[in-house]
């Protein structure tokens, strides 16, 4: 890419709201971690994060104070869960960061945070990232100590002081940051031991990611989650965190995996695939079906995975939930692939030209989603057996051909002997049909019923004149 477009690609990512530019950071991190246009993820990453972080356009700009709790936070960053999403072990909610800073500067180290929003505003424009660091390693030592402080072992005043720090959410993100803040130096040390992506883990990656996470600090019930979710992170497949539990015990049975610390990775596994399950759902409702094949595909090789590779109980805790995401699939995906069919025989349906009124239309957007729903189903295809949802979608996707094949060849048929005031009509129908069959049969399909398609119309307005 040349310097200029850069410049204009820079320029236009500066104007996006900072909770914009944040969201384009995670998914294009997610993009790298799956190994997916790696060469654009990597150039907007880089723009995204120099803006982010005021070393080009801002760098002359005065220090504000929310420069101070980015400083703070930032090691925070690959734990933080939106608003509203649930939570899991290793994750805190970002929402909870705010009041707690707010906290910090007024009841936790006032005078320090006073003292480091001086020491930050006096610092040069330039040339600072060695005294920027330094300043907040010094900042995330103060407020761990000011958060231990508060939630170590008290009385009535300490109830009373924590319930000025802000709602229960944020009290239980409260020992969870401090805890992080604490260890950010072997957290550090981790991401510079752990490969960059994990797109295997077999032995040799299991081993080589025991090996990295072999620091102590990091092996305490509170922060071994934390750093877990780090090698999720790095994983092209999520879900395979359960192998390195599974090696630790040296046994696939759930009883000894979770009788050992890294048995929390199960945990971790399973909501993170009843998330998954829920975006699907969302997407689903919402008719976005961009992401469904995605999402699929790690449903259907996450359940698998947990079914085929851990030897779990149908009546244990983790039975039952992955039993439960099971059936939440199901469900969400049969009622969407039943409603498929009655969709395409409301546009195709051959209706006698008196029940068209003048001036009919087919809507080309109910067209393009109907589409969409008919790749879906051909895309549950692939995935059917794992998730609950084989005799449906095999059943509706055979009715959808047999039903397109045939209403298409119909709706060819009726452009020969069409009214011209219901013409226009015929031929949306028939180019509805036709882009059905793009989608259930080929191009090469499509290609030739739109051919006779041209061929009965313009048969039709022979014979009229000639005759």
């Amino acid at each position: 890419m040349s310097q200029t477009s850069i410049e204009r690609l820079r320029e236009y990512l500066a104007q996006l709201p900072p909770q914009a530019q944040a969201l384009l950071m995670r998914e294009f991190e997610r993009a790298l971690e799956r190994g997916q246009d790696t060469a654009v993820a990597t150039l907007v990453l880089e723009q995204l994060r120099k803006i982010v972080r005021k070393t080009e356009a801002d760098e002359a700009a005065p220090p504000r104070t929310d420069d101070l709790s980015r400083l703070l936070f930032q090691v925070l960053e690959p734990f933080l869960v939106e608003a509203g999403a649930p939570i899991r072990v290793g994750q805190i909610r970002r929402s909870s960061l705010h009041p707690i800073w707010q906290w910090l500067g007024r009841d936790g180290a006032p005078d320090k945070i006073s003292e480091f929003e001086v020491a930050l505003a006096r610092m040069p424009a330039t040339d600072n990232s060695g005294q920027v660091e330094a300043l907040a390693l010094k900042l995330q030592a103060v407020a761990a100590d000011a958060i231990f402080e508060l939630t170590g072992p008290g009385g009535g005043d300490k109830s009373r002081a924590l319930a000025r720090v802000g709602p229960p959410s944020v009290i239980e993100d409260l020992y969870s940051i401090g805890a992080v803040l604490a260890v950010r130096e072997a957290l550090g040390t981790l991401n510079e031991k752990l490969p960059r992506f994990l797109r295997q883990f077999g032995d040799p990656q299991i081993a080589s990611v025991t090996a990295a996470l072999n620091i102590p600090v990091l092996q305490t019930p509170q922060m071994l989650p934390f750093a877990l979710s780090v090698v999720v992170q790095r994983m092209t497949a999520p879900w395979q965190i359960i192998r390195l539990a599974i090696k630790i015990a040296a046994s696939d049975d759930e009883i000894r995996v979770a009788a050992t610390p890294y048995g929390v990775a199960v945990t971790m596994a399973l909501h993170d695939l009843s998330r998954v399950a829920a975006n699907l759902r969302m997407d689903i409702k919402r008719g976005q079906f961009e992401t469904v094949a995605d999402n699929l595909k790690a449903l259907h090789d996450g359940v698998r995975g947990l079914r085929t590779e851990l030897d779990l109980r149908n009546d244990s805790a983790w039975g039952k939930q992955l039993t439960a995401i099971r059936a939440d699939i199901s469900n969400a995906l049969q009622s969407e692939i039943d409603s498929v069919p009655g969709r395409v025989r409301r546009i195709l349906r051959q209706r006698p030209e008196k029940d068209i009124p003048p001036g009919a239309r087919i809507d080309t957007t109910d067209v393009e989603e109907t589409a969409a729903l008919i790749d879906f189903v051909a895309t549950c295809r692939n995935y059917a057996s794992e998730l609950a949802i084989n005799e449906v979608t095999l059943r509706t996707y055979s009715d959808l051909q047999q039903y397109v094949e045939r209403s298409t060849e119909q709706a060819v048929q009726s452009l020969r002997g069409a009214d011209h005031k219901v013409r226009a009509y015929r031929q949306q129908q028939v180019q509805a049909a036709i882009r059905f069959c793009q989608v259930l049969f080929g191009d090469d399909y499509a290609s030739l019923m739109s051919r006779a398609a041209e061929n009965a119309a313009t048969g039709e307005r022979k014979s009229t004149r000639a005759s």
